[in-house]
């Protein structure tokens, strides 16, 4: 019974879920400190003089006793929710992204596999193009000369793309849109 356990211990995704939850709980530290002591206070300023919206929508009723209903606390929280979830993708998900893709096109990562209705259309395609050229030679030529064209306007189009991206312009293009 206990071997079973230290085995199921010693696996490598156990250790990685551990330092995930520990690295999450760190990091929400960090992200909550952001939030609640910079951000909030930012953006209750714009609005109100208090550092959140707890009191700024609090309702009571007519006749009603006791504590008044505060949509202001949710207002709140859903401001917090918004602002968290900004700062997790930019500081995490959208550089992790880059990092990955960067690293996949430098390995020459894994090809995506083609979906499957892409795949029977090209097979379908591709005996439709069978049958004609047996039924009528006349449609296969000018069908074949037709995809030459496009695949030289395709080159010609790519090969004007490279001339512009190599100048002054074109490069800063590029490093903007982070092509570069």
């Amino acid at each position: 019974m206990f071997k079973g356990f230290f085995k199921f211990i010693q696996q490598g995704n156990v250790v990685d879920l551990a330092v995930a939850v520990v690295l999450g709980a760190a990091f929400g530290a960090v992200v909550n400190a952001l939030v609640d002591n910079v951000l909030m206070r930012l953006v209750a300023q714009v609005f109100t003089d208090e550092p959140d919206f707890d009191n700024l929508w609090a309702v009571t009723l007519p006749g009603a006793e006791g504590p008044p209903m505060q949509f202001g606390v949710l207002a709140t929280e859903v401001v917090n929710f918004l602002i968290i979830a900004a700062a997790i993708y930019f500081v995490v998900v959208l550089p992790m992204t880059k990092m990955i893709e960067a690293r996949n096109k430098a390995l020459g990562g894994p090809e995506e596999e083609e979906d499957e209705n892409i795949t029977l259309l090209k097979e379908i395609r591709d005996q439709l193009k069978t049958q004609t050229e047996v039924v009528n030679p006349a449609a296969f030529a000018a069908a074949v000369e037709a995809e030459r064209k496009l695949e030289e306007e395709k080159t010609q189009a790519e090969a004007e793309e490279a001339a512009r991206s190599k100048t002054a312009l074109g490069k800063a293009k590029n490093i903007l849109w982070g092509k570069d």
